[in-house]
């Protein structure tokens, strides 16, 4: 049973740390809702063992890691209220192992891994920093089989939509806080883009063309994605719809930075995340279909724009309105 301590202080570690998915989970019913707050708070601790490099070496990393998965799964009693509430969630709402183990194993590549060959590398981790959370969401909402069975594969595109906006938004970040390149060295290297030269923050046309081909590999995904919206639970629906608003509002300001994400991090403002929430909500009132209000709200994403049409630092570079 999760307590409503437990249930606020996960809520607390989602609004100071995933602000964007924050306006979109109030809008859950309070059954989803509440593990939700969970889930997330379980996740972030996760995502902080990895991001404590210049805190503690690889091995305490990994025991960490170690400690959390045995926790989260059930094996041993703990007295930390965010790993008891995410074990006491998943035997409730019947979150698979597999699903919990693949998430941390992800988190571990982190300690040791910091590049990507090829997009297919970097698929196969997202299956558990991405994919394996939509799938876990999917189990807190409890959908019949036959649903499940046909949400499940949008789920995980949809996840995977989410990881990509974060790789590309977040390439400058990644460098300079955690010496991490997300963006698959194929793709660079097919725009004549070095390793160096992303490590390095040099910023150009072909770096603009490596983030731009990323960019719209990830739109597909968002494509894939909101198709499975319409299984999910009517009370559901809206709030996974809004939270692919938000995050693929994040394209637009990459695309009026002439995709350099490399010299600064593009960032909604709460002023644009309540004009999009208002908005959403509006077209949601009078068409519920999710792919139709999706596409009204997000057009082409900025269809064949070039980005070396206004330079590095296009119109509105400066704000995120």
């Amino acid at each position: 049973m999760v307590e409503k301590t437990q249930v606020a202080r996960g809520k607390r570690i989602q609004r100071q740390t995933g602000k964007t998915f924050h306006v979109a989970t109030r809008l859950l019913p309070e059954r989803i809702r509440h593990p939700t707050y969970v889930l997330y708070g379980f996740f972030r601790i996760a995502d902080e063992v990895v991001d404590a490099e210049d805190t503690a070496p690889p091995d305490e990393q990994r025991a960490e890691l170690d400690r959390l998965r045995r926790a989260a799964l059930g094996e041993t009693t703990t007295d930390d209220p965010v790993l008891e509430a995410f074990a006491a969630v998943c035997e409730e709402h019947g979150i698979p192992d597999e699903d919990v183990n693949a998430f941390v194993d992800a988190m571990a590549s982190d300690i040791d891994t910091d590049r990507y060959e090829t997009y297919d590398e970097l698929e196969t981790y997202m299956d558990g920093s991405a994919a394996a959370v939509g799938r876990m969401m999917t189990a807190i909402m409890e959908l019949d089989d036959e649903a499940e069975a046909k949400a499940l594969p949008h789920a995980t595109k949809l996840g995977e939509a989410f990881q990509m906006t974060n790789f590309i938004r977040d390439v400058r970040e990644d460098v300079v806080e955690r010496d991490r390149v997300y963006l698959p060295l194929e793709t660079l290297r097919r725009h004549g883009v070095s390793e160096r030269q992303i490590l390095e923050l040099e910023f150009d046309d072909d770096v603009a063309a490596a983030i731009r081909e990323e960019l719209t590999r990830t739109e597909k995904l968002y494509e894939e994605g909101v198709a499975g919206i319409k299984y999910l639970p009517e009370g559901c629906q809206l709030a996974v719809l809004l939270s692919a608003v938000l995050y693929a509002d994040h394209h637009r300001l990459v695309r009026d930075l002439g995709f350099d994400t490399v010299s600064t991090t593009p960032e909604l403002s709460f002023l644009r995340k309540m004009s999009l929430l208002v908005r959403t909500r509006w077209k949601w009132q009078w068409n519920q279909d999710p792919e139709a209000v999706f596409h009204e709200m997000c057009g082409d994403f900025g269809g064949t724009h070039d980005p070396r049409e206004h330079g590095p630092h296009g119109p509105g570079a400066a704000q995120s309105d």
